[in-house]
Formats: structure tokens, sequence, C-alpha cells
């Protein structure tokens, strides 16, 4: 073959892989497009990053997806527990980070900073009209973000499994033990049980067990009443997911739990003295004996309430696969406890935004 003719076949190989490069994108942007107009979607999945990947070798084999969220106050909250988890495994995951519009921008700047691989979600609350109060009692329980763990399946179409954490977390064991674990048939979600721990041994004056249905839901309502459910019954807590979403779009969950939530508003279906999420009593209800259970060093929690510190020996915290500072108290907070192990993963903000209380009020 003549030098010419190599030159040419050459030229033809590339372009045919331009074509295909050009083709993908094209298609990218299609789909992107398309959930943009979308009027029931809960958000828009924003492609990766040009170049994203340009100076950090991408990792192989089964993505793992995680959900995770992102308020603009906790942004810093988010990071430390992506990094945590990004790590402590050679898995390939990828996060899937759901935040409003107003914070893209910040986010943006403050992931390109590290070589978490990520995909950003914008989510509307548009979507919550009608389903939680317009004029809430207590505001900081019923924001947006906290219900985007209701529309995963929306966020991630084409994903069998997934987890969702909560942004006050952070993970010492590898994510993709916790991704593989096992859920029953016909299970669509694996949640930790609150009575798998003695942290969860608490009594929330004038509502009852908070680890039992009775503290989260009113079982003077008919409404409640009329499912048949035990109210002593042991509650679970919904800021670590294990999710099989194909079970989850079968079961049609999320419109399940959209249809208590606007029962809810119309009804008043919660427990008046309700300390908790308001995102778990919706979740209590479709779930009811029909979720699997997380093993419990996957989830030690209430690091946030008050005397968490004299709860666990520093040998049990070292141990724990997944810490979470549910409760009052966070670890970026002025007071809370094992803030040294959260301090561990912080990736402090370029843009100068986001401190850690404590050490910005020390700075002082």
């Amino acid at each position: 073959m003549t030098l010419r003719r190599v030159n040419v076949v050459i030229l033809v190989l590339i372009s045919i892989a331009f074509l295909i490069i050009v083709h993908r994108n094209l298609l990218n942007l299609s789909d992107f497009l398309k959930q943009e107009g979308s009027d029931e979607a809960p958000g828009a999945i924003l492609p990766f990053e040009n170049g994203f990947f340009a100076e950090h070798k991408a990792r192989t084999g089964e993505e793992i997806p995680v959900v995770i969220t992102a308020s603009e106050e906790r942004l810093g909250a988010a990071v430390a527990a992506m990094n945590s988890i990004n790590r402590n495994t050679k898995a390939n995951v990828v996060f899937n980070v759901v935040t409003l519009n107003e914070s893209v921008e910040h986010l943006r700047t403050w992931l390109s900073k590290t070589d978490i691989k990520h995909k950003i979600i914008t989510f509307e609350p548009k979507i919550l009209d009608g389903k939680i109060s317009s004029k809430p009692q207590q505001p900081d329980l019923e924001k947006p973000l906290t219900f985007a763990r209701f529309y995963m399946p929306n966020f991630l179409p084409d994903t069998d499994r997934a987890i969702y954490l909560d942004d006050d977390v952070i993970v010492q064991g590898d994510i993709q033990e916790l991704f593989e674990m096992s859920l029953k048939p016909g299970h669509a979600a694996a949640f930790s049980e609150d009575c798998d721990s003695t942290s969860s041994k608490g009594i929330i004056k004038g509502a009852g067990n908070q680890n039992s249905y009775i503290g989260f839901l009113d079982f003077k309502k008919e409404a409640i009443r009329k499912l048949g459910m035990r109210a002593n019954t042991c509650s679970f807590n919904p800021g670590v997911i294990v999710a099989n979403l194909t079970e989850w779009k079968h079961q049609n969950i999320t419109q399940q739990l959209e249809m208590w939530m606007e029962r809810n508003v119309k009804e008043g279906l919660y427990n008046s003295m309700l300390a908790e999420s308001f995102t778990t009593p919706p979740l209590l209800i479709v779930f009811y004996k029909r979720h699997s259970s997380i093993e419990p060093m996957w989830h030690v929690r209430h690091l946030g309430a008050t005397g968490a510190g004299n709860r666990y020996s520093s040998q049990f915290i070292n141990a724990a696969k997944l810490l979470h500072w549910n409760g009052h108290y966070k670890p970026w907070g002025r007071a809370s406890s094992y803030t040294d192990v959260w301090d561990k993963w912080y990736v402090p903000d370029p843009t100068g935004k986001f401190h850690p209380i404590r050490r910005h009020s020390a700075n002082k």
C-alpha cells in the first residue's frame, strides 16, 4: 500500500471517529433539552463538565450511583460526605448531586477542585405544589430538597439500583459493600430500623416514642386507622436508603408518596409533635413491613443529638462504616460531637463563602 493510500485511510478513520463523537454529543444534548422542556419532571440533569476528567483518571467497573442533596447553606456538608466516600473506595462511584438553580455555579466551582465524579441535577420545587404546606409551622423540616429522595427514578431513569444519603453523613467503609447488600424479593428499598441500636432509645417529650410509628403519625385520624398499622411498630430512618429503582417504579412508590403528602396537607395526618423530618411519615406508610434492613454499622446515627458524645466510644466511632449526625447539632456547627472525624474529610470552599461555624468563629 502506498503512503498516499495509508494517509487516505487514516483520514477516513479520523473522520468516522469525529462523526461518532458529534453524534453522541447531539444525543446527550437532545436528552438534556427534553429534561429542560418537561413540565412534569422534578428537575433537570446537567451534562458532565467539559474536560472534567482531563486531569483525573476515570475509575472503571460498574457504576455505583449515589444520590445526595446540596442546599446552599450546607454545600460543605455534601462535599465532605462525597469526599469521604470517594477516598474510601476504589469503586466507580458517580454522585448525582441534587441542588437548586441558585447553587449550581457555587457547587460546580467547588467540585471542580476535587476528583469527585459527579452529575449536577437541578430540583424544581414546583413539583411539590399541593404536597407540602404553603405556610409550614416548621420550615426547616419542609425544605424542597429534603423530598428529592422521593424522585430518584426520575433522576436515574435507566438505573436499577442506587444509594441515597443525607448530607450530614461521613462514610468510612467501602460504599460498594452497602451498594451490593441483598434486598428481599419485592422490596423497593432498605432502611435502618430505629430499634436496632441503643442510640435510638430516646423519648421525645409529648410525642411518644420517636422510634415507633406513633411518633410520626396521628393514629386518631381515620385515614391512618384504616391502614391497620400497629402504632408501636419500629420506625426507620430514611437518611440512608438502598433503593431497587426497578421495583420502585413497578410499585409506583413516588406516586404513592405524593398521594400521602397531598392527603396530609388536607387532613393533617402527621403527629402534631413531630420532631423529625417531614419526609419520614409518608415513607413509613408506603413501606410499612415492606422494606429490607441495613446492617447497623452501615448507619450509626443520632450523632447530632444532645449527649451524643457520651453515647459511643472512640473505638466504636472509628469502626463504624457510616456516621450520621441527624439531630440538631451538626459537625460544621457551633457545638457537636465527633467533629474531628468530619474535619478529616472537609474540603475548603474555594469561593470562601462556606465556613464551619466553629472554625470561623474561632478565627474572628
